[in-house]
């Protein structure tokens, strides 16, 4: 039986947007325009009237039918590194958005399950998620619900414009359903598999080996088999970091796309958004959640204001087992109503116990709350981007984070700037002006050498972050501190007052140029380093990426005294 049409407004879509009582979204120009939006559009703003669009990072937002993982900090601190990066270099209106996604089966099963009235469920789950954030020291903007009225005017509004242009219609759809990924399969992304913990056969997603079931209902569909050859396209300007998970995606885009199921029958699944006009169907859960980003940069945006609040997005980061929803259906989505597309998709992969997926649904988790309590915040923010994988998978034991703060925190950082302060008796504040005024002793090949690595640092750390390779970036940090270490211990500066003063200018500097480019990644500790240092926290431009160039500052380094940064993990004890 074919569903009742969607009911839509008889108002031009124009008009439909002007109807919207959104005061954050319409000027007082807006609501009393009588000349078509339509039309307005046609006229580009000139370069003057045009405000500068913001850099603009999300994370996905986060199911809250159980609680996060290790692998949704991760998410979370890649993308806050993007976000303070461009704070770094100057851009101090970066955005910075999570969230969490409150509809759908499985939040509708999970509430149930806990004999909790649905929203109550959500309300008090989504907290975790808003506190592992705070407790991540994640410098967002904003935190998003989908279960937010807002949201639910944009996703509607959305839904009114792909129909309205076509690309919506009726059809019965048979397929593989997994309540776990909330989505169909088709036959050749499902296999055959023996459930370890019963022995007992079962249907699983090739893709995510979570269950399937066989499903059979009439809903609405989305036209995305109109965009493959677009899709195609994007995919060659590398809208899809690292590349190596643009390979899999263009085989599968290329092998053909089917139409998109996007609603599900109200009797099955309540817990969502209404269809617009039909109370019999709810909104699929991935149209509704992708729209959060544009929920967030308020959408439906006053015409000629697209950019004012960040879209496009410049980065999506998501992990590896989203790359479809991010990198077919929202493009498609976006293409459908001539939207600006996001600029890049960073993908990352999972983390691993014993090289085993980390799974909510399976149990094998890290709570993220036990390891930023017991190893500290920092500490965690610096394991998890220094050896997460981004084109793989990484795995994950606090034997590994022990050993990574000792030998790299401890005995790297720590031990450099203790050597520093020892070694200079009081003086380096001298030797840093005589530095920065071309007065030091002739440098010999070891300390050329050395200086060298000083000035190339830096800019092989933008390169890594502009090409959205934070661990690149931070292994290249630590590579200042390791060779620092090295200089120091092979030069000898206590047995040679003269040849002193060159040597501890150079790895004062390899700390202080160090400590600005940590920031991003240890806001804390990189924090206490320039202090300790005596950079100028009072001159935010003492600090800023521009002053990340050998020799730049004269005035640190004065009164400095000996501090140990990073003292004995408690858990060794």
């Amino acid at each position: 039986m074919a569903l009742p049409r969607a009911r839509f407004r008889t108002l031009s879509w124009a008009s439909q947007f002007l109807a919207y009582k959104r005061p954050s979204w319409q000027c007082t120009a807006c609501r009393t325009l009588q000349t078509p939006i339509i039309a307005l559009r046609r006229f580009a703003t000139t370069a003057s009237e045009e405000p500068k669009k913001p850099y603009y990072v999300t994370t996905p937002i986060f199911y809250v039918n159980a609680a996060p993982h290790v692998g949704h900090l991760y998410t979370m601190i890649i993308a806050d590194i993007l976000k303070r990066w461009r704070t770094l270099r100057g851009d101090k209106d970066a955005q910075l958005l999570t969230g969490t996604d409150e509809h759908g089966m499985k939040i509708q099963q999970a509430a149930l399950a806990a004999e909790m009235d649905t929203q109550a469920f959500c309300d008090m789950n989504f907290k975790t998620f808003e506190a592992l954030a705070k407790v991540a020291n994640m410098d967002y903007n904003y935190f998003i619900r989908t279960t937010e009225p807002a949201h639910k005017e944009s996703v509607q509004y959305f839904w009114e414009m792909l129909s309205h242009r076509g690309y919506i219609y009726t059809s019965k759809h048979e397929g593989w359903y997994s309540v776990s990924d909330e989505t169909f399969y088709p036959p050749s992304q499902v296999h055959n598999s023996l459930d370890p913990t019963t022995g007992r056969k079962r249907m699983v997603s090739a893709e995510t080996g979570k269950e399937v079931e066989w499903s059979s209902e009439t809903n609405y569909h989305f036209r995305l088999s109109a965009f493959q050859e677009r899709l195609l396209d994007l995919y060659k300007t590398g809208f899809i970091t690292p590349s190596n998970y643009t390979t899999e995606i263009v085989k599968s885009v290329s092998s053909g796309l089917s139409d998109l199921s996007i609603s599900r029958p109200a009797e099955r699944l309540t817990w969502g958004i209404p269809v617009p006009g039909d109370e019999t169907q709810t909104i699929y859960v991935w149209l509704d959640a992708l729209v959060n980003y544009l929920t967030k940069a308020g959408y439906p945006f006053p015409p000629g204001q697209e950019g004012r609040h960040g879209w496009p997005a410049d980065v999506h980061v998501v992990g590896k087992d989203i790359v479809r929803f991010h990198c077919v259906y929202w493009p498609a989505f976006l293409m459908a109503l001539d939207l600006p597309l996001p600029r890049n998709v960073l993908v990352h992969g999972h983390w691993t116990i014993n090289h085993e997926k980390m799974s909510k649904s399976t149990g094998n988790v890290v709570n993220p709350f036990f390891s930023l309590d017991r190893f500290g915040v920092d500490t965690m923010r610096f394991f998890l981007a220094y050896q997460g994988g981004l084109a793989g998978d990484a795995d994950y034991d606090n034997s590994y984070i022990i050993r990574d703060y000792k030998k790299l925190l401890q005995s790297g950082i720590g031990n450099l700037v203790l050597r520093t302060i020892g070694s200079s008796k009081g003086k380096l504040h001298s030797y840093i002006a005589s530095g920065t005024s071309g007065e030091l002793p002739t440098a010999n090949e070891q300390d050329s050498q050395f200086e060298q690595l000083l000035r190339e640092i830096p800019v092989k750390v933008a390169e890594h972050m502009e090409g959205l390779n934070p661990r690149a970036a931070l292994q290249d940090i630590m590579v200042l501190i390791e060779q620092g270490n090295k200089y120091i211990h092979l030069s000898e500066p206590w047995k040679d007052a003269v040849k002193a003063q060159r040597v501890l200018f150079n790895v004062a500097e390899s700390l202080r140029i160090t400590g600005i480019l940590l920031q991003p990644f240890m806001p804390t500790k990189s924090k206490e380093l320039l202090d300790v240092l005596r950079v100028d926290g009072a001159d935010p431009s003492k600090r800023a990426f521009s002053a990340a160039v050998f020799g730049s500052d004269s005035s640190y380094g004065e009164d400095m005294k000996k501090t140990v940064l990073f003292p004995p993990l408690i858990v060794e004890q």
